[in-house]
């Protein structure tokens, strides 16, 4: 087992369940519930739950896990500021993640990246699809938690600028064992502009004339790490496990944020 993996179940395994219990914290048959859910076409008949679909008037399936599968789930915030950095752009580091994450898939592990409003489950395609509409955090993470598995490994990819409210980061966390990276401003200790400068909104693409001295680039500086520790802050406290994606090294950033040497 390759120690990203090994590291990813460590978290899922302890992930909060119903009643207290975790995952994998008994011996079984090698499967453990997860969730009900409406029954689809192809699912396997023993797996209906019989009297669930009396009480809702539908037909409900039992959905189980693997003791020691994992179903590894991402969420990669794609707009116009992910494209920013220093040398590259901060999405480039973001893909390095997300192939990273999903390169740790070994034998039954499952994928499920969830993009413009569905969830792409082919394990190669996920680490590879991009997205054709602009990114809504708080929509993606709605769907995550409607269709993904409890006990799920979740990673999410953001600049920290479209957040769902605490109220849903909080349920995430104990739906899914959950990890953020989140993208670190590549001019958070020194911004390069100088005198009066044309600055470009990289969401909305309006440009406006400013002037940038000492001052202004010293405030610049104190907001962007105040706001960095106020976002892993927020994150934190909803229960997340909190990493910094940093813009030279997209699989280091994901390999700390679980405590291995990037």
């Amino acid at each position: 087992m390759n120690a990203l993996r090994a590291a990813i179940l460590r978290g899922a395994r302890a992930t909060p369940r119903p009643g207290g219990a975790a995952r994998g914290t008994r011996a079984g048959d090698g499967f453990v519930f997860s969730q009900l859910r409406a029954y689809v076409e192809g699912d396997d008949p023993r797996r209906i739950d019989h009297a669930a679909s009396a009480r809702v008037g539908a037909l409900q399936t039992r959905v189980y896990l693997e003791e020691t599968a994992l179903v590894l789930a991402a969420i990669v915030d794609e707009s116009g500021s992910m494209g920013v950095g220093r040398h590259r752009p901060l999405a480039a580091a973001a893909d390095e993640a997300v192939r990273a994450w999903f390169g740790a898939a070994e034998g039954e592990d499952r994928a499920a990246r969830v993009v413009d409003e569905r969830v792409v489950r082919d394990r190669r395609a996920a680490a590879l699809v991009h997205a054709a509409v602009p990114f809504r955090f708080a929509p993606a993470l709605t769907l995550a938690l409607r269709v993904l598995p409890r006990g799920a490994s979740l990673l999410a990819i953001a600049d920290g600028f479209d957040l769902p409210d605490d109220e849903s980061l909080a349920r995430a966390a104990l739906h899914f064992d959950a990890t953020v990276l989140l993208a670190r401003d590549p001019w958070r200790d020194d911004l390069p502009l100088r005198g009066f400068v044309q600055l470009r909104d990289a969401e909305s693409g309006r440009v406006r004339r400013a002037f940038v001295g000492a001052r202004t680039r010293a405030r610049y500086r104190a907001a962007a790490q105040a706001r960095e520790a106020a976002l892993h802050a927020r994150f934190r406290n909803a229960g997340w496990r909190v990493g910094t994606l940093a813009e030279a090294d997209g699989r280091g950033s994901l390999l700390r944020a679980f405590g291995l040497a990037g």
